[in-house]
């Protein structure tokens, strides 16, 4: 005993005091979802903007559920997101390890010395591991055997779990930044298992030692574990150890009444940037997916990651559901598209151009230019500027435009006119074909627009470009926009 008593002494003198430390803990399931990104985002927001440290945590217990390479997913997004941590499995720390299943020869030894305290005891029935509705605690005889009686089975080899002993009079509060005060009647409370038969322990308790020993300060997870909470204070009390603030955050929904989920469809992180969603967009959005900023912040919704460090404030989560609008996120997209150097937005750009812009004569960059103000979204640059590749096949009738004041006439002797023109313009500059249009429009006396109209349907076969007639013909260059401009003329003889 008196070694078991050192071994607790030392683990208690490496817990790091006097700063704010959190951690994220997910298990390697195989992707990210947005509730668990927003997690791992409000995890380290609260560290940053406290100065204290941020920890990963992979908890892996539950073996059946395991993915391969799931880890990798979670390492990766992080690193993406810019949401770095300060101790976790690949950069090490003073409280590792930080994969549960390596920490497994210890939630044994802080089970046992839980049923010494008398807050737990072994359970030795058949189907002692089937937690949840069907357990009666009144109805389990394992509840009230003598200690020796229940050491001499232990000793003797009787398989057993250990269940927490919960008081079967009085209640239990617990305290939630966004839920206030909560009391439970402890009679409405189960005693849940601890440590299985294999040895292994409960995600329940695991978390609660898992939590203490890494010294976290603030616990974020989802609202679907309020109800587990009394049990972790009777646990933390139970050891004699200080509760850390909880920070329940309520689901993320799909619509009022579906939570979003992976089984359903609905996008994961790594979905969302396969999208043509921004890293810094999402995170953004997923920011402000039930919280909000307080004060002279409270109207702005744009926040850089180092702008909601400053922001941060677990004042601000709220207590309701969030959901998920997919059209909310395409506005933060365009924003912070709209906001990327020109050079920026080009090299985001030019995979989704090539998709379709097979042509290596068609700059990229020159195109990108066309599409910075006109996207909300990666991929919806493919289908805007196929035309660039090939000419589709349009119907004439696209040359009539009322607003435009064309038909097919008026078009027939525009391109009559232009066609020429263009044929002897001496550079081919985007300046230079502008007043070159421009001009021809003066002075056959009609409106810019309806010199412009039939120029931009021929050279595109599209009704919406991104880019007008002058753009589009320089960067198609002068041999193929006039190669499209006669072929246009032929459609309409």
């Amino acid at each position: 005993m008196a070694s078991d008593s050192r071994f607790f002494a030392d683990m208690e003198a490496r817990i790091p005091k006097g700063q704010v430390r959190t951690r994220f803990a997910p298990s390697p399931t195989g992707y990210m979802h947005v509730g668990n990104l927003r997690t791992a985002l409000y995890t380290w927001l609260i560290a940053r903007h406290a100065g204290g440290t941020f920890i990963l945590r992979i908890e892996d217990t539950d073996q059946g559920r395991l993915v391969e390479g799931a880890a990798d997913v979670i390492y990766r997004t992080l690193r993406e997101c810019g949401l770095t941590h300060d101790e976790g499995p690949d950069v090490g720390g003073p409280v590792g390890p930080y994969i549960q299943s390596e920490r497994r020869d210890l939630y044994a030894k802080y089970a046992h010395l839980l049923v010494e305290k008398g807050a737990a005891y072994y359970c030795f029935c058949e189907k002692a591991e089937e937690d949840g509705e069907s357990y009666n605690r009144t109805l389990d005889p394992c509840r009230g055997l003598l200690p020796e009686e229940a050491r001499e089975r232990v000793a003797s080899g009787v398989p057993y779990v250990i269940r927490q002993r919960i008081p079967q009079e009085g209640s239990t509060t617990f305290h939630d930044v966004s839920f206030g005060s909560i009391t439970v009647e402890n009679k409405t409370l189960d005693d849940q298992v601890l440590l299985k038969r294999d040895g292994l322990p409960t995600y329940n308790f695991a978390n609660v030692i898992d939590d203490h020993l890494m010294g976290i300060t603030h616990v974020v997870r989802g609202s679907e574990y309020l109800s587990s909470a009394p049990k972790y204070n009777l646990l933390y009390e139970a050891f004699g150890w200080e509760i850390p603030t909880y920070v329940h955050c309520s689901p993320v929904m799909r619509d009022q009444h579906h939570k979003m989920s992976k089984r359903h469809g609905d996008p994961s992180y790594e979905d969302l940037i396969a999208n043509g969603y921004l890293t810094p967009a999402v995170l953004n959005y997923v920011a402000l997916l039930g919280w909000a900023p307080k004060g002279a912040l409270s109207e702005q919704e744009i926040f850089s990651l180092e702008e909601l460090v400053d922001a941060f404030d677990i004042a601000g989560i709220s207590k309701s559901p969030a959901i998920f609008d997919i059209a909310k996120l395409d506005h933060f997209n365009a924003v912070y598209l709209r906001a990327l150097s020109p050079e920026d937005f080009a090299k985001a750009a030019e995979p989704y151009i090539r998709q379709t812009v097979k042509n290596p004569a068609i700059d990229p960059a020159a195109v990108a230019a066309l599409l910075q103000a006109r996207c909300e979204r990666l991929t919806d640059i493919p289908e805007k500027v196929d035309f660039f590749d090939a000419l589709p096949d349009y119907d004439p009738a696209l040359f009539t435009n009322k607003k435009s004041k064309t038909d097919s006439a008026v078009s027939k002797a525009m391109l009559e006119a232009v066609i020429p023109a263009l044929e002897s313009l001496p550079n081919w500059t985007q300046e230079a074909i502008h007043d070159c249009l421009t001009g021809l429009a003066a002075s056959l006396e009609v409106k810019n627009a309806t010199l412009m109209w039939p120029v931009r349907i021929a050279a595109a076969g599209k009704q919406v470009t991104p880019g007008g007639a002058v753009e589009i013909c320089h960067i198609l260059g002068r041999d193929e926009t006039l190669l499209r401009l006669r072929d246009g003329l032929k459609r309409l003889s």
